[in-house]
């Protein structure tokens, strides 16, 4: 069994007892949501030898959102959760948190999504 199916739901204890979001399956369902190029380029970084260009762009990611309060062009707050999410493919203590993050995320791009329609 891989560690993808071992920790698909993992449940976690609070009054109603629901099911943490798998976290690769809220990465598929967050690709769908954006741009094609955009979806292309985080398919490739999300693969199994892009480790060491993954980690490398999460931490660099990661460091320029946090300088996004500063008036530069180039950085912006954006950059945090990206770089969260890239980390937390390696870093498995990330993945229940950026789990959660990316479901609500989802939700209301769904919600908003179908509002429109």
């Amino acid at each position: 069994m891989s560690l993808r199916e071992r920790t698909r739901f993992q449940p976690f204890h609070n009054e109603s007892m629901t099911l943490t979001p798998d976290f690769h399956e809220e990465m598929d369902r967050f690709q769908n949501h954006i741009p094609t190029w955009a979806a292309d380029n985080l398919k490739r970084l999300r693969g199994e030898r892009a480790i060491w260009v993954r980690v490398p762009a999460g931490v660099a990611l990661v460091g320029s959102g946090v300088l996004g309060f500063l008036p530069l062009p180039i950085v912006s707050i954006w950059m945090l959760p990206v770089g969260l999410a890239l980390l937390a493919h390696d870093i498995p203590t990330m993945r229940t948190p950026m789990a959660r993050l990316l479901h609500f995320t989802n939700r209301k791009i769904e919600k908003r999504k179908t509002a429109r329609s």
